[in-house]
């Protein structure tokens, strides 16, 4: 069975964040996300894993001014020492709270910047970054996002991630399969979850229902039968990976809304025990 873990940027919204590791330990997750952590102490973090036993799986590196709307630096010329600085400060963060994978945001698109040298600079700055995280034993992940949600983002198809992985030749960068964004770019995920996990090329997973990245069980897509597809194809390629539940909770910041509409994660529990 997929192993999930709560997105606690997201989940949970009707407490302050320091709490929500505890809500999530509450609701039976064994492991969390998050953006980023860069506002509160690495010790805290690393305090809150533990008193609630949970597993910090995956985090963001700096992803340059994300208030002013910026979405990463990993492909923006003249970028470079600030997407240095930022990857170091998350190695860092990555240490104290265990972490073994960070997600490096591309950016978004210049008006009137050519995309080739975006290209060229996000190649070099992953072999850098790789390099980096590899004497630390963390994974890099880098994940195609729909330009719906993130307008001119710079990646955002699998194909293309899978294509810059192939041409960096990194054992420990990996791609970040969100398949609520796959839905909305490409469609035909059962197709993609089989082609690409067993390469050993996903790192993580995360979902979210289609269209309104609300809980799993709402919109257009069948979640169980993917969760099947997982099980599946990690059954037979070793995969043992997470499934981070990055999505905004329908009942919004309501008192217990996060876990009130955990339904289809008990459901889909409920079934693998039978």
């Amino acid at each position: 069975m997929p192993r999930f873990a709560a997105n606690l940027s997201m989940l949970y919204p009707e407490h302050a964040f320091l709490d929500r590791f505890e809500a999530a330990a509450r609701d039976g997750f064994r492991g969390v996300e998050f953006l980023f952590p860069y506002e509160h102490p690495a010790a805290e973090l690393a305090a809150r894993l533990k008193a609630n036993g949970l597993q910090q799986v995956l985090f963001n590196t700096v992803p340059g001014d994300f208030q002013a709307g910026e979405r990463g630096l990993a492909a923006l010329p003249g970028r470079e020492a600030e997407f240095r600085a930022g990857v170091e400060k998350a190695l860092e963060y990555a240490e104290a709270l265990a972490c073994p994978r960070l997600h490096v945001m591309a950016g978004l698109v210049p008006e009137g910047m050519d995309r080739a040298t975006m290209r060229a600079t996000y190649l070099a700055n992953l072999r850098w970054a790789a390099g980096l995280a590899a004497r630390q034993g963390v994974a890099l992940l880098i994940e195609p996002i729909n330009t719906r949600d993130i307008p001119g983002y710079f990646l955002n198809r699998q194909d293309h991630a899978h294509e810059l992985l192939s041409e960096v030749g990194a054992l420990n960068l990996q791609v970040q399969m969100d398949l609520y964004h796959c839905q909305v770019v490409e469609g035909d995920v059962a197709s993609k979850i089989r082609q690409y996990l067993p390469t050993g090329r996903v790192g993580h997973f995360q979902i979210a229902g289609v269209p309104a990245r609300h809980e799993p069980d709402l919109g257009e897509v069948n979640y169980p039968y993917l969760f099947s597809v997982i099980d599946e194809v990690a059954r037979e390629s070793g995969w043992q990976g997470w499934v981070g539940c990055e999505y905004r909770p329908a009942r919004g910041a309501a008192a217990g809304g996060t876990s009130q509409g955990l339904d289809w994660l008990r459901r889909w529990q409920s079934r693998e025990n039978d």
